[in-house]
């Protein structure tokens, strides 16, 4: 008997969420119900950001990841926020899914954050971010190089172009959403990027980056004629 809520349809598809560096799975919660409505699987979970290089982020979560695909009759896409765009890279090199679909990064440092440059060397910095955060500088070594491949499936970035923090506004050159710069967002290969007037801290919270981000799942592109 139902209860008069919405009925979800399954539509046999799953999304791995990543939240950002020194967040929980919890930022990513609005993001997660909007995707459960439309009919997506989700695995939601919290990794030690602050703690292991992404090297060993990327086998904290394989097997959860495994697992969850194993159970998903459909694709794999993946969404992910500021740092877990990187974790994204590095799982799909070493553990690709056999059904991959489509990845939506927000705010990812895809060619490093010249706040990392700036403030990478200090010892806050390094204390607080652990070594995951020495790894989110511009000057990407060949060992990360390595981890992140090239992009040859479906990726969508979407950038923001507002900062709150304006130290972070200032420091960072161009249009940038406090902490990474929409030109850093890019990187060769992928299939779309959008530029939406939202901050990094909160856009995986925003309603239209959400509504972004489910185009993209849905069709490959995001939709250009309402992105304000």
């Amino acid at each position: 008997m139902s209860d008069g809520s919405p009925e979800r349809k399954d539509n046999g598809d799953g999304v791995v969420l990543l939240h950002g560096m020194a967040r929980t799975s919890r930022s990513m919660a609005a993001m997660e119900r909007t995707l459960r409505d439309a009919g997506y699987a989700t695995l939601n979970p919290d990794y030690r950001s602050r703690h292991r290089p992404l090297q060993a982020l990327v086998e904290e979560l394989h097997p959860a990841v495994e697992a969850f695909a194993a159970a998903v009759p459909g694709r794999l896409h993946f969404v992910t926020h500021s740092m877990g765009g990187l974790l994204a890279r590095g799982y799909i090199r070493r553990h690709r899914p056999e059904r991959l679909g489509r990845v939506v990064m927000l705010g990812p440092p895809n060619a490093g954050s010249e706040i990392a440059d700036l403030l990478g060397g200090t010892y806050p910095y390094r204390l607080y971010f652990g070594p995951a955060g020495a790894q989110l500088g511009t000057a990407q070594d060949a060992a990360l190089c390595d981890l992140l491949g090239t992009i040859d499936y479906p990726v969508g970035v979407i950038a923001g172009d507002r900062a709150l923090d304006p130290v972070g506004y200032l420091l960072l050159p161009g249009a940038n959403d406090g902490r990474v710069s929409v030109a850093r967002t890019r990187i060769d290969g992928i299939a779309d990027h959008i530029t939406l007037h939202v901050t990094h801290t909160m856009m995986m919270r925003n309603p239209e980056v959400i509504r972004q981000t489910l185009a993209f799942l849905e069709r490959g592109r995001f939709e250009r004629e309402r992105t304000a």
